[in-house]
């Protein structure tokens, strides 16, 4: 406390009850490829469901990611996504490419993306990269009144005022014809009569009237009402009441700034069926600054860019001169455009992502501080690309890389999987912050109706968090209680006892389909070649939960004076959560050492603090032996048994 200066009575109270925090052990983390989605940033997902909101479905070009981390969420909840796209991959826009030429990766590519260059792309742009983008078509409507139809209700004309001289513009063309009279002079009286002047005469019973020229031309229909652009939109229907001025701008005297857009899959590459809604957004705003009455917002551009799952907003219409423009400095209608239809075209998935895109992807990974992940996921790594997964988890040094070896080593390589599954282990570094299994197996793709193989890594990873849940993370993922493999047909390659041997002395940890018994893991090692403790998965998950554990709670350290009390302290801190978990079968015995022995006066005037911790881990059973004696009838048990 501080010094009092005046008589009085000082309260402080001092905080004991500081813990050794909880820290994730299920966090998940893969790069993949897809249709769709962000691309280079970090997607928290947790269900297949998600998944497949963000990122869509498998294709032919991208199941072996995809059902990696789908076969993850099998397992777990807890999964961060990277996208990798190729450097040609781009989206879809009204312009089209090549008029539109950037790529918009993520939300923050976008904000990033200077106005001209998106203003190239017409006024929508497809929210993520990828061929999808071009089934999009964009349709709105803004009410604009002042219609001609005749009462077959196919036919129409645009005008204004019906009115003898006044122009009409054509609904099917540019082009214009001008009103000569009205007979009689209610337009939406049965017999009425409608006169223009036509360049071809050509006009009949039920026309449209869409031309201009000198020839006097009369259409007759039984009947022709007068409608607005909302009552001849195709997706009427889908809103109840039609667009017209909002509160907001109607209290600073403008006018017409309303409009209804949906988002429609006009192919059917998103749905199956085209012309599809895929969303409706109604009453957006054209006014920048407008508010709806509950103080949401209703400008158009901040509404599509922030809620709309398929869409950008790219530039304001050609003719939409005073689109955008705040309300309270105009004082004047907005112009109205009536129905538009803007379709998407020239997205590209891309070629395939490189190793290098790959890895790109991975880097996102790369720092602790950014992001907390336990187990890596390799999916279908190449070697190059497995060598900079397992540098991440090798530098990072608080989660385990799952590796599979890659599909050409054990699908359709009958007789010579085993050489091949360990020539690709030998190309890799020898870390006890790695797991590597045998191989990939086959599984029904319900997406596509067909069979596929997958690598196993995203399964073996599963395990892991499926030992979490059920034990703990230093109880080992192996074996018939906990290593039971989900959604498999068969293996590509189902290693043999001696194949077995082979590769568990090589640090690859077999994966086995036992008749009758499902498919298990049937080894936790990690790919340390030196003997050690930490050659074992669980020894290796141990000392991260530890490590991650206390180095959070030490944080709190920082700054205190380095004496007997901080230090004290300190192993008052440790010691209950270390005896917690030695209760929980984690650790055989413990030490915590910070006194005077490690904390020298140099070490103090350094201004450092020294802890030593003590651990001995427990071991996974990997090898039983059973021994059977036969004994004459008359020996005595006691005597042979020792």
């Amino acid at each position: 406390m501080g010094f009092q200066i005046s008589p009085g009575v000082q309260v402080s109270e001092i905080d004991l009850t500081t813990i050794v925090p909880s820290v994730a052990t299920t966090a998940g983390a893969v790069v993949i490829v897809s249709q769709w989605g962000p691309a280079d940033e970090r997607v928290l997902v947790d269900s297949e469901r998600n998944l497949l909101l963000a990122f869509q479905g498998p294709d032919d070009d991208n199941f072996e990611y995809w059902f990696t981390a789908n076969n993850f969420l099998g397992y777990g909840n807890n999964l961060q996504v990277v996208r990798a796209i190729a450097s040609n991959a781009r989206n879809a826009s009204v312009a089209g490419d090549p008029t539109f030429t950037g790529v918009i990766r993520n939300e923050d590519d976008y904000e990033n993306t200077d106005a001209g260059t998106l203003q190239t792309a017409g006024e929508w742009i497809a929210k993520y990269v990828g061929s999808l983008g071009s089934s999009l078509e964009v349709s709105y409507c803004d009410g604009l009144n002042n219609k001609v139809r005749l009462t077959d209700n196919t036919d129409y004309v645009l005008g204004e005022d019906f009115t003898p001289g006044n122009t009409v513009t054509g609904s099917l063309s540019a082009t214009t014809a001008t009103v000569v009279s009205w007979t009689p002079s209610e337009v939406n009286e049965a017999g009425s009569v409608l006169i223009v002047e036509d360049a071809t005469g050509a006009f009949d019973d039920g026309d449209v009237v869409s031309e201009t020229g000198g020839e006097e031309i009369t259409v007759v229909a039984a009947g022709i009402v007068l409608v607005s652009d909302f009552d001849l939109w195709d997706f009427k229907n889908l809103f109840d009441v039609q667009p017209a001025t909002s509160d907001y701008v109607a209290s600073r005297n403008g006018t017409g700034d309303e409009f209804h857009l949906v988002v429609v899959d006009k192919d059917g590459l998103w749905t199956g069926e085209a012309g599809t809604v895929l969303e409706r957004f109604e009453f957006l705003s054209k006014a920048s600054d407008a508010r709806a009455n509950d103080g949401s917002k209703q400008y158009y551009r901040e509404v599509i860019n922030e809620s709309s799952r398929f869409i950008w907003f790219g530039d304001f219409p050609v003719l939409g001169t005073n689109w955008g423009n705040p309300s309270d400095a105009l004082n004047e209608d907005y112009v109205q455009l009536g129905i538009q239809d803007n379709e998407l075209s020239g997205g590209n998935t891309g070629s395939a992502p490189t190793d290098a895109d790959v890895l790109t992807a991975y880097g996102l990974f790369a720092e602790p501080e950014e992001v907390d992940i336990s187990l890596l996921l390799g999916g279908p790594a190449s070697v190059t690309v497995a060598i900079g997964v397992i540098g991440i988890a090798d530098s990072r040094k608080d989660c385990v890389a799952f590796l599979s070896p890659e599909r050409s080593d054990v699908v359709g390589n009958t007789g010579d999987e085993l050489n091949d599954v360990l020539a690709f282990r030998n190309q890799l570094p020898s870390t006890s912050y790695s797991v590597l299994d045998s191989g990939w197996k086959f599984q029904f793709d319900k997406f596509n109706d067909k069979f596929r193989f997958v690598p196993l890594n995203g399964d073996i990873a599963g395990l892991a968090v499926r030992t979490d849940n059920i034990a703990d993370p230093w109880f080992s993922p192996a074996g018939f209680n906990r290593g039971q493999v989900r959604d498999v047909v068969k293996l590509a390659f189902n290693p043999s006892r001696v194949q077995r041997d082979a590769l568990y002395a090589d640090g690859v940890n077999p994966v086995v389909s036992f008749p009758g018994e499902g498919t298990v893991l049937f080894g936790d090692k990690t790919m340390l070649s030196r003997p050690s403790a930490f050659d074992r998965i669980n020894v290796r998950r141990l000392f991260i939960i530890l490590e991650k554990s206390i180095a959070k709670a030490a944080q709190f350290s920082l700054f205190e004076f380095n004496d007997a009390f901080t230090r004290s302290q300190f192993r008052q801190l440790i010691e209950p959560f270390l005896r917690d978990v030695q209760g929980r079968r984690g650790i055989l015995d413990f030490r915590v050492v910070a006194d005077e022995t490690n904390n020298t006066p140099e070490v103090i005037d350094r201004n450092e603090f020294v802890a030593d911790i003590f651990i001995k881990p427990a071991r996974s059973i990997n090898f039983i032996q059973l021994n059977f004696v036969a004994v004459r009838t008359g020996v005595d048990f006691n005597e042979v048994g020792g």
